[in-house]
This record gives structure tokens, C-alpha cells and sequence, in this order.
């Protein structure tokens, strides 16, 4: 055999031995790896060395162009604010009771029904609404009750519920300033009627709208939660020369009411639940929980027997 083609066998005998031994220290997830990339490569022409060529950058988005379908940011995420609804939008849901009896400490009057609490029957029903829990922690009730537990208010607790508008909706922004105003007069013709000592005002912007059907203005700046002005009163006047209801403002009790904090809320609220307590140990000789329907019904004996008919 020529000495020039066994120096080229010999060469190649030698590299085929080191590339063997070459391939029993590599690991075996290195070859897969190596063997699965080749097979992307080759059925994926756009893909070298897991980056874009230089020579092949990636195409340009107009800056016109609609964005690319990425998860929605927080803010593209916040509920979107509601509308005016029309009553015939939820004509099909119950609307919920007056909880009144005479002479009651306090009625509490909130906005309107929410669709859960329409739907439920009972006042302020909706899990994330606060309402329970402060009249809890406020001291206005012994215990959170359960918003089953409304129609009782007035034996337990000699307390009372109503709203400003009566029909449901999803939130008050469905409700129209006209009828929110509306509702402000006929609250003022129901207190009469059953003459509370107060009423706490579930919320600023039901007190505005009863300011603004009063008085045809806002409340103005500086106002402030808690007791207002006598000449605000509500109910004032009648055959009896009622004195009218003292007023208390409190803060919306609604989940969706984020700008006052819990701490707040509660600090704004307690003034009013010791204020109750004390007119229960004046009135009854007892702070909290107790049956006061007939110390409240004295008097009415035939207004009791319609109601309770």
C-alpha cells in the first residue's frame, strides 16, 4: 500500500477513536438537547441559535398598529363605572320593605336595594357590604346579626330601615338625580308619619341629594360626617308640630366604597352607637339587645294591628 494512503487511513482511525471517546463524557440530556435543537432548527428555518440573525432581524410593529394580545393590565382590569338605568331594568326583582314602627331611636336610610339584596329580601344582604359589621363594632348592636335578622330591628334593637329610592339597581349610579330628589320629599313625609327620634343617612351622597331637594343647593365645603344642623331635621312640621328627626351622616357602607378606610368608617360611626345606647338606657333602662315593640307600639294599638295584619 502506498505510505501516502495508509498515512490517511491511520488519520482517520485516530479521529473516529478520539470522537468516540469524546462522546461517553458528554451527559446524555446534553445529546438529547443538542439532537432535539437540530430537529427545531430543521423543521423551524426561522430559528438560529435561539436569537434572531443578525442578518434577519424581527419585523417592526407599525406604531399604529393594535397592540398584541397580552394579558390585561390592572387598570384595563377596574370595573367599569355604571350607567343610568331605567326602573323597567330590573322591574323584574322585588323591592324591599319599609322596616318601621312609631317612635323607633333611629332609621337608617341607605341609597337603594342592590340586586343582591333585592334578590335576598333583605336589607344590605351583599357579603362585602360592611353595614352589619358596623353597626356591630359601633356598638349599635350587641352581636353582627344577619341581614335576615331585619325585620326584628325594631324589637331588638328599636331601630329601623328604609331607602331613599325604593327600586333596585345594580349601584347608585343607575339612579338619576331626579329621583334620588324625588325620594328625599317622600322621606320627609315618612318620618313624619312615624316620627323617629333620628335618622343615620347611610352614605354623603344620599344626604346631598336630600340638601339639594331641601334647599336647592349642595352641602357645601367644610361639611362633615356626623350630627348636622337642627334646621335640617327630617319630617319637621304637621298637625303635632313634629320637631323632626335629628340627622346623622355616616359613611356608605357599600364593598364599593374604597376611598374611606375600615379604621374610619368605624371612628365616624361609633359617635352615633353610643348615642343610640344611651337613649335605650334613657328610654327602656336597657343599653342593648332587648323586645321594645311594645314600649314603641304604645299608643297605636290599631296602627299595630294594621301593620302586623
Amino acid at each position: 500500500m502506498p505510505v501516502k494512503e495508509q498515512q490517511l487511513i491511520t488519520h482517520w482511525i485516530q479521529q473516529s477513536s478520539f470522537n468516540g471517546t469524546l462522546d461517553r463524557f458528554q451527559h446524555p440530556a446534553t445529546v438529547a438537547s443538542s439532537q432535539d435543537r437540530e430537529r427545531r432548527v430543521a423543521q423551524s428555518p426561522s430559528i438560529v441559535n435561539e436569537t434572531q440573525s443578525p442578518t434577519n432581524p424581527p419585523p417592526k410593529r407599525p406604531r399604529n398598529a393594535s397592540p398584541t394580545n397580552h394579558s390585561p393590565s390592572p387598570i384595563q382590569k377596574r370595573r367599569k363605572s355604571s350607567k343610568y338605568a331605567p326602573p323597567t331594568t330590573y322591574a323584574h326583582l322585588p323591592k324591599l320593605k319599609d322596616i318601621f314602627t312609631p317612635n323607633l331611636i333611629c332609621i337608617f336610610i341607605g341609597t337603594n336595594p342592590g340586586i343582591r339584596t333585592a334578590t335576598a329580601g333583605h336589607a344590605y344582604a351583599h357579603p362585602s357590604n360592611l353595614f352589619w359589621r358596623l353597626l356591630h363594632t359601633s356598638g349599635l348592636t350587641d352581636r353582627r346579626c344577619d341581614p335576615s335578622e331585619d325585620v326584628d330591628m325594631p324589637r331588638l334593637y328599636a331601630m329601623g330601615n328604609t331607602n331613599i329610592v325604593e327600586r333596585p339597581s345594580k349601584d347608585a349610579a343607575q339612579l338619576s338625580k331626579a329621583e334620588m330628589e324625588d325620594g328625599a320629599r317622600v322621606l320627609e313625609a315618612k318620618m313624619r308619619q312615624w316620627k323617629p327620634e333620628a335618622v343615620c343617612i347611610v352614605g354623603k351622597g344620599i344626604w346631598e341629594a336630600v340638601v339639594r331637594a331641601k334647599r336647592g343647593t349642595g352641602v357645601g365645603k367644610g361639611w362633615q360626617y356626623g350630627w348636622q344642623d337642627a334646621r335640617d331635621n327630617m319630617g319637621r312640621g304637621g298637625k303635632d308640630k313634629y320637631e323632626g328627626a335629628r340627622v346623622f351622616v355616616a359613611t356608605s357602607t357599600s364593598g364599593l366604597a374604597v376611598s374611606t378606610g375600615q379604621a374610619e368608617k368605624e371612628a365616624i360611626w361609633k359617635p352615633f352607637g353610643e348615642w343610640v345606647r344611651k337613649r335605650r338606657l334613657e328610654r327602656f333602662g336597657q343599653e342593648g339587645e332587648g323586645d321594645y315593640l311594645d314600649e314603641l307600639w304604645k299608643g297605636n294599638e290599631e296602627l299595630r294591628a294594621e301593620n302586623e295584619a
